[in-house]
């Protein structure tokens, strides 16, 4: 019997050491294809290990360990090790949770199991099947809690979308790149657009071919990441793929009831062209993956046509003298015996008027409606372009590693360039006004700002292991330029002397950052403990170039620059003085130069425990000081417990900080923006510095302030292959820097009246901390496939959010503007509606991808919220419906190289609500669709065709 005993244990020591030893296998995607990268993992453990080239793994582990399969883009597969060699398949399809790497610097956390929410976009299927191709429009449809619309008439802001998560500002959200800060933009957005006076990241400067994943995490971060992470913070990660060219055509256009002023038809066509190819390097996983994409896409209008008032009776001279060979800017002298010649050849009854004074009355009167007749116009021949830009541009994006050796040391590297060409207009100048200089333009013009946008970054660095520690050093840059060009425009002043294309000048603004990222997992400690720790460096610099002379100058009658109180500008027959500048946007002035700089230093640590397999728990607190704003502490404590396997609950508890960006603290300008009924104001923008901000009590910027908390629950339901994520947030955010109204000067020859004069304007806004806010909301994602056959999956994605901004308390306004009873100046109302009903404060997306081994159906359907429109006029309030917009595209597979995709965006061309005549919000026939609250654009029905090819 006892030696029966020894010879069953003898065994079972035997079997342990055959059972403990090298795992081996493959992974494969759905279609049976190899997975190269992909992540096998020990559960419960640290060990690990990656397919090769030809998916294969190996990896330390006993028979019946739980291994953890994943890749991007693909379901995460839980497997029992087995002897011999495995074949594990991975079911694909767009998650929404998937493993990250912003939230927790702790390896291998999934979005499911963090405790805090973080969406996760696969880009492989959305670049096949979804419409859109920039990035900004690609994450609008995609993820609920994110907003970006392409902006109209509002400047360079129609060049460059402005986005925002959970409904804060545009510089709220922190953009990184593989885990590293994006630099922003360079443009600061002042005209009349949701995000007004913020400062984004163009995020359009990134190809989406570029791009494997996108990570959107959900809640404050600004103790793990730094400032501007108030409202979260993407990661785009990059494309690591090798020894594969990914290439597609996209083409498409507008086949709408309203396209072409409304006439319908074709227009705003596109074409995008998007490669990448990759490289491996060396034998232990490297990499070189080149990707990039060009693209043309024209403008569109969706202006009816101009009600009016164009012509008066003095443009009918014009005419008349014109026909009779006649040079018209003669008409402008003060012997009025010309005009009134010609105003007696056109049958205008002068009443015995002789004198110019006498005349202008009589001149002023409108004679639209004869004089489109005499001219063989219509009304439409005066429309503005209401509706998107036109854009011509290339990116460029590298990515790159390289292992030392095989302990996991690598240098890395990414690097991109874009370039931007655009073109929108502004308000169309009319014969019958001052700034229409008639004999250049008898029929008045429409002028044009064409920007170029310019775009650097590149990032370098090398991480290993120094001891026990993993150690990641390095160094990320990045520029982006905006150059204006002003073209089929005048200056009114110069008269007859003035061009009509001006450099106008423009901006720029350049980041560098310096990272040290210290982390070590201890497996050992409780359940596993991650510390983290690090430091950063970073610089940045702000500079305004001033463009030519007469692209910001004003000019007297004799062609003289103004320069003084006393001087006195060129005037049009009725004595109205010609605004000066290039019309629609006067340039940069040599007063407006400048080039500022700042830095900050800061340091961090970053603990993330599991007590238990049950419960977890992390703190990080960030130590960040400006040069020019002193010293920060924030701090963030998050959990998650394990109520089972397939339920947790989670919360989070942060405080913010966001120094106010050079930009909006250095930002001087004169710009054309127009009012509430459409007339044009020269508006000034003031640094806070100015003798103009001094005189009016608005004191210098500080730092915004913040604090956030957030509760949610994960839960997985195996059986129905379903998941779900419920979080609901809470965000104060005190002092938050917005852009004032227009004050105006009382006309009196006061100090602010002559500086006004200086900057060639008539009112001045500026930046300031004027109030305090709060954002409330809550955000749902159920994700659920289906196996409906051997062939047929099923991946169904709902996501939801149901957000609220609201300011609390006083206009945080000084005691010089109190009593000058300006404070709703400070903070008009129109901001108010910008910040808190501007934007759909509910959104909800449905995504169906159904797929089998030639063809892919989606069919998504998103639902945007009701937006108000943003006036200063309570009546003129008009609070636009929701809307549901269907997006259909079925693609086919002819090979594994060919794949033909037809779809559409907006299948059924909804519009907006449109602007109703009895809250006069539309200009005159200029906006039936509101251009101040937007909810997903008024392009109506897109129309694409793509063609994928891939070689192997």
């Amino acid at each position: 019997m006892k030696a029966k005993y020894l010879m069953v244990l003898a065994l079972w020591i035997g079997g342990i050491g055959l059972a403990s030893a090298q795992v081996t296998g493959t992974v494969l995607d759905d279609e049976g294809v190899p997975l190269p990268g992909a992540s096998v993992v020990v559960k419960g453990t640290t060990t690990g290990s990656t397919t090769d080239f030809d998916g294969n793994f190996s990896i330390e582990a006993e028979v019946g360990d739980t291994l953890v399969v994943s890749y991007i883009g693909f379901e995460t597969r839980q497997v029992a090790a087995e002897a011999g060699e495995m074949s594990i398949q991975l079911t694909s399809g767009v998650a929404l949770s998937e493993v990250v790497i912003v939230g927790s610097r702790a390896p291998n956390r999934t979005a499911i199991e963090s405790a805090v929410p973080v969406d996760v976009i696969d880009m492989t299927e959305l670049n096949n099947v979804a419409p859109q191709v920039n990035l900004n429009q690609i994450l609008n449809y995609v993820a609920p809690s994110f907003t970006s619309n392409t902006q109209t008439i509002a400047d360079g802001t129609d060049h460059i979308d402005p986005a925002s998560l959970r409904g804060l500002g545009p510089d709220q959200v922190l953009v990184l790149v593989n885990g590293k800060r994006r630099h922003t933009s360079s443009l600061i957005n002042v005209n009349g657009t949701f995000g007004r006076g913020s400062v984004g990241t163009d995020l359009n400067a990134i190809p989406a071919a570029a791009i494997q994943r996108i990570e959107v995490l959900r809640d404050g971060a600004a103790a793990q990441y730094g400032s501007d992470a108030i409202a979260g913070v993407i990661n785009i990660v990059l494309n690591k793929s090798v020894n594969q060219l990914n290439t597609a055509v996209t083409t498409g256009a507008h086949f709408s009831k309203n396209a072409n002023d409304q006439t319908g038809g074709v227009d705003g066509e596109s074409t995008n062209v998007a490669a990448s190819f990759g490289v491996p390097l060396g034998d232990n996983g490297g990499y070189l993956n080149l990707s990039g994409d060009f693209d043309v896409r024209e403008d569109y209008s969706r202006m009816k046509e101009w009600e009016g008032e164009i012509f008066n009776q003095y443009n009918v001279v014009e005419r008349v003298a014109s026909n009779d060979g006649y040079d018209i800017s003669n008409l402008l002298d003060d012997d009025v015996a010309d005009v009134i010649q010609y105003a007696n050849e056109a049958g205008i009854a002068l009443n015995g008027a002789t004198t110019k004074e006498a005349l202008q009355p009589i001149l002023s009167e409108n004679a639209t409606e004869a004089e489109l007749a005499a001219r063989g116009q219509d009304r439409s021949d005066y429309n503005m372009r209401v509706g998107q830009s036109a854009l011509r541009g290339g990116r460029f994006f590298a990515n790159f590693a390289l292992p030392l050796d095989d302990n996991g040391t690598e240098v890395y590297s990414f690097a991109g360039l874009s370039s931007r060409t655009g073109n929108s207009a502004g308000f169309y100048r009319l014969p019958n006004q001052s700034r229409t200089y008639t004999p250049a333009y008898p029929d008045g013009f429409l002028p044009e700002i064409n920007s170029n946008i310019k775009d650097q970054s590149l990032s370098v660095g090398i991480k290993g292991t120094v001891g026990s520690w993993d150690v990641d050093l390095s160094n990320t840059y990045g520029r982006n330029a905006f150059m204006y060009t002003i073209g089929n425009t005048f200056n009114a002043s110069l008269q007859n002397a003035s061009p009509t294309i001006f450099d106008a000048g423009g901006f720029s603004f350049a980041q560098n950052t310096a990272n040290l990222d210290v982390t070590q997992y201890f497996d050992e400690v409780m359940a596993g403990l991650n510390i983290a720790f690090g430091a950063e460096y970073r610089t940045e610099k702000y500079e305004i170039e001033a463009g030519e002379q007469a692209s910001y100058a004003q000019y007297t009658e004799a062609g003289e620059r103004i320069t003084l109180a006393s001087q006195q500008p060129a005037q049009d027959f009725f004595g109205n003085a010609r605004p000066g500048g290039s019309q629609v946007f006067p340039g940069f002035a040599p007063t407006n130069e400048l080039s500022r700089e700042r830095s900050s230093v800061a340091g961090y640590v970053d603990f993330e425990a599991d007590f238990s397999d049950a419960f977890l728990a992390s703190f990080a607190a960030r130590f960040e000081n400006y040069s020019d704003f002193g010293s920060t502490v924030n701090f963030k404590l998050a959990t998650r417990y394990k109520v089972s396997e397939n339920l947790n609950l989670r919360g989070a508890a942060n405080t913010g900080f966001r120094a106010p960006s050079l930009h909006q603290i250095n930002f001087n300008s004169t710009s054309t923006i127009f009012d509430n009924e459409g007339n044009p104001q020269e508006v000034g923008t003031f640094a806070n510095d100015s003798r103009a901000a001094n005189l009016l009590g608005i004191p210098d910027l500080k730092e915004e302030t913040s604090k956030s908390v957030s509760l949610g629950l994960t839960a997985k339901i195996p059986d129905a292959n379903l998941s779900l994520t419920i979080d609901g947030y809470y965000v104060e955010i005190e002092d938050r820097v917005v852009y004032t109204g227009q004050f105006e000067g009382p006309g009196t020859g006061t100090e602010l009246d002559n500086l006004l004069r200086q900057a060639n304007a008539t009112a001045a806004s500026f930046f300031a901390n004027a109030i305090d806010t709060e954002s409330r909301g809550l955000d749902v994602v159920i994700t659920h496939n289906a196996n409906l056959s051997d062939n047929w999956r099923l991946k169904s994605d709902l996501a939801g959010t149901f957000s609220r901004t609201n300011q609390i308390g006083d206009i945080n306004a000084s005691e010089v503007l109190t009593n000058a009873g300006l404070v709703d100046t400070y903070f008009p109302e129109d901001s108010r509606v910008y910040l808190e009903e501007a934007v759909p404060r509910t959104k909800i997306n449905l995504s169906n991808s159904l797929t089998s081994d030639r063809i892919v159906v989606f069919l998504r359907n998103v639902y945007f919220g009701k937006v108000t429109e943003a006036t200063t006029t309570l009546e003129n309030q008009q609070v636009f419906d929701p809307r549901v917009v269907t997006d259909l595209s079925v693609g086919y597979k002819f090979n594994d190289a060919l794949t033909l995709t037809l779809g559409a965006n907006n299948l059924f061309d909804i519009y907006p609500e449109r602007a109703l005549e009895e809250y006069g919000n539309r200009s005159g026939g200029r906006f039936d669709w509101s251009r101040r609250a937007q909810q997903f654009g008024v392009g109506g029905r897109y129309l694409f065709a793509r063609l994928n090819l891939v070689l192997k």
